[in-house]
């Protein structure tokens, strides 16, 4: 199914877009409008504006702007998620997975900053979608590394979530605080210092079971 765009409001050009792509399209405005405004400020008029489409087109897609923002925020998820999964899948050295996980934080505010915002600093944390989905991010990445520390360091689950929850937390506090302070060192620096620092309390505390 395709739609006709409409640019400033005019609809009738006759060029016209996949729903796919439309939904795409409209999740590409509301980012920037949220990123900008926050949840309570943020207008559909605004966003539809931001797409070049009308208001009924944008509602044909999200039903009210809880919908939209959520559909939002669970992409951002997700793909954090599969940041963090996959440092821990792409590699069986703990060292480098150590390093992949704090990376992967500070690549998704890095080249993310507008999503990390939503799903780290929204103002519309009150809400209990929009809790549920932030802390699914954070459990789906402490689940992820549990798992490995359980596996390689011989540890019991309840000791290696405490560990992996200590990852996760210095990755997404620090990866915070770079962003925050405008990227005060190279990133790629900011990651082997908090990886190492990491490293040292996990892999020189923990080593591995059974070597590769």
């Amino acid at each position: 199914m395709a739609e006709t765009i409409e640019h400033n409001g005019q609809a009738g050009r006759g060029a016209r877009l996949p729903r796919t792509a439309r939904r795409a399209q409209l999740l590409a405005a509301a980012q920037d409008i949220f990123a900008a405004n926050g949840y309570h400020a943020a207008a559909m008029d605004e966003i539809a504006e931001r797409a070049g489409v009308s208001k009924p087109v944008l509602y044909q897609h999200f039903p009210g702007k809880l919908e939209l923002y959520m559909a939002l925020l669970e992409a951002h998820v997700d793909e954090l998620t599969r940041r963090v999964t996959d440092a821990m899948e792409s590699t069986t050295d703990n060292k480098v997975r150590v390093r992949n996980a704090v990376a992967a934080y500070f690549d998704f505010v890095d080249e993310e900053s507008q999503a990390f915002r939503l799903v780290f600093e929204s103002d519309l944390r009150g809400e209990p979608v929009v809790h549920d989905a932030v802390e699914r991010a954070t459990e789906a990445s402490v689940r992820a590394i549990t798992a490995t520390i359980t596996a390689d360091a011989g540890l019991d689950e309840d000791r290696a979530r405490l560990l992996a929850v200590g990852l996760v937390g210095v990755s997404q506090v620090a990866a915070r605080a770079w962003l925050a302070d405008q990227r005060p060192v190279p990133k790629d620096e900011a990651v082997a210092l908090i990886s190492t620092l990491a490293w040292k309390g996990i892999g020189g505390g923990f080593p591995l079971q059974h070597p590769v």
